[in-house]
């Protein structure tokens, strides 16, 4: 399947908001400005509501790392569910496999949620499951292998998990790794970052 390469710096800087998730970032050096050779540019042109709209695709995409089929199927299944269109989407975004991985805290970033989940560290259900776009419901229980446990990356997750940060929709497992989908998220746990109703502007042109 398919996944965003495009360097995530650059477009932390072309957006404005760390979509890397790293530590350190570009806006951290007042490099809020495109990246290029020329430094930032001084302009009066203003940027067109077209453009707008591509941006907040643009960004939403590189938040979320997908291509930009996979996000317009995620589009169109969003518009044939009740309710808001623009919150629907979010919701099914949040609710993939990798997305769930990172908003328990057990992985710093997307990118390496995304990482674990294609090398089979997670059974939901019982079942190993290596899709980063696989959709979780609510009372499915994610748990990572046994044998991956006493692993490198799993010994130091363990050395700091009382650092480790759920979001509200999810508990996790300290002892053993081991999340729970409580909910989906609801309209005040999504993402703010996003202007949804632009994305459902670009694709209703």
């Amino acid at each position: 399947m398919g996944r965003n390469l495009a360097p995530k710096h650059k477009a932390t800087r072309r957006f404005g908001i760390n979509v890397a998730e790293t530590k350190k970032s570009p806006l951290d050096r007042g490099k809020n400005y495109p990246a290029g050779m020329h430094g930032p540019k001084k302009t009066f042109a203003k940027t067109s509501e077209y453009g707008r709209q591509l941006m907040e695709k643009q960004k939403a995409k590189a938040i979320y790392g997908i291509m930009e089929k996979q996000f317009r199927l995620t589009f169109e299944k969003a518009g044939k569910v009740d309710g808001d269109i623009g919150q629907n989407l979010l919701t099914s975004l949040e609710s993939r496999l990798d997305n769930v991985i990172f908003r328990s805290g057990l992985a710093e970033t997307r990118r390496m949620a995304r990482q674990l989940v294609t090398h089979g560290h997670f059974i939901v259900d019982g079942t190993k499951t290596d899709i980063p776009s696989y959709k979780v419901k609510p009372g499915q229980i994610i748990k990572v292998k046994e044998n991956k446990l006493e692993k490198g990356y799993w010994k130091q997750v363990k050395e700091n998990i009382d650092k480790i940060e759920s979001a509200g929709w999810l508990s996790l497992d300290k002892k053993d790794l081991a999340i729970t989908v409580n909910s989906l998220p609801n309209k005040d746990e999504l993402p703010k970052e996003i202007e949804t109703h632009l994305i459902v502007e670009f694709y209703s042109r």
